[in-house]
């Protein structure tokens, strides 16, 4: 069954962090109390949740104003249930919000509107609600709520990239940015042009390849179903993965023997084994052995 709605996505941030901080038994049931109170606060305001998706929580909505309403009061009220607990059991929540026709099938949904929902969720930080023009058409800012335009946002697996609005919701924030930017007012002149802007190009030995931030994550290692393939034994199969998040190029190594980063202009190289950090600027990668060994599979960054 084929219905217009509109679809949303809300992901707890950091619950990974807070998994080694408290243990398996209590993180799940620190994750659990807050999916549970999401999902009471979806049915609240009208909508229904389809499913549960460990930390996070798939919703749907017959109207955009009632997604609108339901996930500002999400942030508001999480924010204050936040001052009250322990700085390790916190975790922000970030959503995402498209409105579109789905699927129904068996209980489930499917269609462009759950991808673009569970993509903007996946870019907007801690505390940030991002939702496509779709889902504020027939809506009104509320007080204390305004909409601010991002711009142009490709999406992975979508032909044409979609307007993205950040749905600012702290009532005691003022800024004369928001007030440049109300009425909806378009800033990107060319729909070609993504707001996130960001890209990194990877280069090892003949092979140079550039990715955009709306194609990350993407993976480097020996197989070929690697987006970026460095073919050496002390390279892993999976050996690291490139991530964007909130505005970032991050470097995530899922390895057996580790990558070292260093960057142009000086400073220590940085190991990481199962750790990850932030990629800017230029410089190169060894995967699988120091920069030590002259011979180590070295990949080249650029991040722009």
């Amino acid at each position: 069954m084929s219905v217009h709605t509109t679809v949303v996505f809300a992901d707890l941030y950091g619950s990974t962090s807070a998994f080694e901080a408290l243990g398996n038994a209590r993180a799940t049931q620190a994750v659990t109390q807050v999916t549970t109170w999401i999902a009471k606060i979806v049915e609240l305001h009208g909508g229904r949740v389809v499913k549960m998706l460990g930390d996070g929580v798939l919703a749907l909505f017959a109207d955009n104003s009632s997604a609108i309403n339901a996930v500002v009061e999400m942030q508001r009220v999480h924010q204050k249930r936040m001052t009250q607990i322990p700085l390790a059991n916190r975790m922000p929540i970030r959503i995402g919000v498209a409105s579109g026709d789905v699927e129904i099938v068996a209980g489930d949904c499917y269609g462009d509107a759950v991808n673009i929902a569970a993509r903007l969720s996946d870019l907007s930080g801690p505390h940030q609600i991002w939702a496509n023009n779709a889902a504020l058409d027939g809506t009104e800012e509320a007080e204390g709520v305004r909409f601010r335009i991002l711009g142009p946002i490709s999406i992975r697996g979508r032909a044409e990239p979609c307007t993205v609005y950040q749905v600012e919701w702290q009532e005691d924030v003022a800024s004369d940015f928001l007030t440049m930017l109300s009425d909806h007012i378009p800033l990107f002149d060319s729909a070609n042009t993504d707001a996130l802007g960001g890209q990194i190009e990877l280069t090892w030995l003949d092979a140079k390849k550039t990715f955009k931030s709306f194609e990350l994550p993407i993976h480097i290692g020996r197989v070929h179903q690697a987006e970026f393939v460095v073919n050496d034994p002390r390279v892993s199969r999976t050996h690291a993965r490139i991530d964007w998040r909130n505005g970032s190029v991050m470097l995530v190594d899922v390895s057996s023997y580790g990558c070292w980063v260093r960057f142009s202009g000086g400073g220590s190289d940085l190991l990481l084994r199962r750790e990850e950090c932030v990629l800017h600027g230029r410089g190169e990668i060894a995967l699988g052995s120091s920069f030590a060994d002259l011979s180590a599979p070295t990949v080249s960054f650029s991040v722009s």
